[in-house]
Formats: structure tokens, C-alpha cells, sequence
């Protein structure tokens, strides 16, 4: 029910802003209901209010005046769009999923403390993308060891043993987008070294 005010007010102001649209214009009604093919009385009842809007008549009047359908009708604004996620604590590492929906693609944000130095490769389906934030990644993967900084990216398949944290100076921030069915990232972007290039390939 706490919704139904902002509606009937929204509903209630349509008449009034045809009336003053019109005005502004210099168009007379008989002249809007020639462009609309709508009658002079539904329209005239449109902007008295007594006529309740609908689409069939409000999307010819929104034409014949070249005015967007939401800026003809005043529509309520429809919340705020912005995504408020909380972090969680894995393994020691601080993880903000940025994907609310489930799908083939999640997106997290990691910042890994500067104590977590010590590799522990490990294996599983899917396939990641990491991109560094800030601080410097030490990227341990099937033979490589790698160290990548902020702006430098790595992709790899993680059914090879992997292992990612600080190179020990101090805490990193990483940007990651994993495929839990190893599906690959259309961004094919490398890191700058030939070492960190390596891992991306």
C-alpha cells in the first residue's frame, strides 16, 4: 500500500502537464486530436482528469507532441539502483561479490593480506581472470611464478595448480572474474611482462 501514493500522484498530474504541454505548444485541442486521432472529448477529459490514462492514449499524444513517454507521464523514480553487497572473510582473504545473480560469470573483489605468502597450489573446474587493483600479486601457476602489479592482468584454466596472494610487501587488491564451467572472458587483455604474459596464455 505504501507504494500506492506516489502512483495515484503521479496518475493525478498527468491531466495538468497534458493541458500545460498542449498550451505551451499552441495547439488547439482540435488540432491534437487530428494528429492523435483521439476525440476532442476524451481528450479534453484526459486533462481534466476525468479520463484515467492509458498507453493507448497516451503513446499517440506523446508522438504528436515528440516527447519521451516517461517525461509526458512524470514517472515515479524507481529506487535506487546502486548494488550494496558485504564483504566476507575466505580463507583469511576479504571477497565483495559484485555479481548478485546466479550465472555461468561471477565477478568478486579480493583483497589478500601481505601475510598470505606461503603457495598452496590447488585445482578445480572453471576459469579465471584476475586484473590487480593495487598492491603487487605473486601468481604461482603450473611452473610459473610470477609477481604482476596494478593495471597487469592474468587468465588462466584452474584445473592447473594455482596459487595467488601477496608477493609480500603488503596487502592486494584484485579484481576477478571466474567461470565455474571454464567459460573464457571476451577481455583478452595480458599483463606486460613476458613472465606474466605466460600466465594469461
Amino acid at each position: 500500500m505504501e507504494h500506492s501514493t506516489p502512483i495515484a500522484q503521479a496518475l493525478a498530474e498527468i491531466g495538468p502537464r497534458l493541458r500545460r504541454l498542449r498550451a505551451e505548444r499552441g495547439i488547439s485541442l482540435s488540432a491534437l486530436a487530428e494528429a492523435t486521432g483521439i476525440s476532442k472529448s476524451t481528450l479534453s477529459r484526459l486533462e481534466s482528469g476525468q479520463r484515467r490514462p492509458s498507453l493507448e492514449l497516451l503513446l499517440p499524444i506523446s508522438q504528436a507532441h515528440q516527447v519521451p513517454l516517461d517525461e509526458l507521464v512524470g514517472a515515479p523514480e524507481v529506487g535506487d539502483p546502486r548494488v550494496r553487497l558485504k564483504a566476507r572473510r575466505v580463507n583469511g582473504n576479504m571477497v565483495l561479490p559484485l555479481t548478485r545473480q546466479p550465472g555461468p560469470l561471477q565477478t568478486y573483489k579480493m583483497v589478500l593480506p601481505a601475510t598470505r605468502v606461503t603457495p598452496e597450489p590447488c585445482t578445480h573446474e572453471g576459469y579465471e581472470w584476475l586484473y590487480v587493483l593495487s598492491g603487487r600479486l605473486r601468481l604461482v601457476l603450473s611452473g610459473h611464478d610470477l609477481v604482476l602489479g596494478p593495471g597487469e592482468v592474468a587468465e588462466f584454466d584452474t584445473r592447473l595448480p594455482h596459487w595467488f596472494g601477496s608477493a609480500g610487501d603488503g596487502p592486494v587488491e584484485v579484481l576477478s572474474l571466474f567461470g565455474r564451467q571454464g567459460e573464457r572472458m571476451h577481455v583478452r587483455a595480458r599483463p606486460r611482462g613476458r613472465g606474466a604474459a605466460d600466465a594469461a596464455g
